[in-house]
């Protein structure tokens, strides 16, 4: 709770709850080794309906590189999505719906998990290595390696993770398409 400015002396108003979002369907062929997995989608994502749409994110050029497919990040978005699952890589996020004011992990409240391991079992059964693109993801999911899959907690792509440069983020994303051979 919090005073409204201008509402005079003593007023209390209380803040609206953010709204529940709802993210996005899986981006995964029966044939994926990869998986890379997401905490929630941004907001510039939510607004045109794409994964990592903002454009300081560095998930696709990170993934271009991964898969040695140069521009990548400059294809239109759904042929971005087909160059993925042809490299049997699928892209997905631990959380199905949450309330969150804005695109940070730490905002993410109320948050419902996705059903991966029933899920991924059924729908992508050759799957080997999942990355966790950033901390939130990691800390929701990382129990999957219980189900026989090698993990891997990657630096986020995000534009917030700006500790790490692309080069320090690419090193540590490397290793995970390996499961790809």
């Amino acid at each position: 709770m919090g005073a409204l400015a201008g509402a005079g002396a003593g007023a209390v108003v209380s803040a609206a709850a953010p709204p529940q979002l709802s993210g996005f369907p899986p981006v995964l062929a029966p044939d994926a080794r990869v998986l890379l997995l997401g905490s929630f989608p941004g907001v510039a994502s939510l607004d045109v309906g794409q994964y990592y749409a903002h454009p300081r994110n560095q998930f696709w050029r990170l993934l271009g590189a991964c898969l040695e497919v140069e521009a990548l990040h400059l294809m239109p978005y759904e042929e971005r999505l087909r160059v993925a699952v042809r490299h049997r890589v699928g892209i997905w996020d631990v959380v199905a719906s949450c309330r969150r004011q804005g695109s940070l992990d730490a905002a993410v409240t109320e948050a419902e998990v996705n059903p991966l391991a029933a899920y991924l079992k059924v729908h992508a059964p050759r799957l080997e290595c999942i990355g966790f693109n950033g901390g939130l993801s990691w800390k929701l999911g990382h129990h999957l390696a219980d189900y026989g899959y090698r993990v891997f907690r990657l630096a986020s792509s995000s534009p917030a993770a700006a500790m790490y440069s692309f080069e320090q983020k690419l090193e540590q994303w490397r290793p995970l398409f390996a499961c790809r051979s």
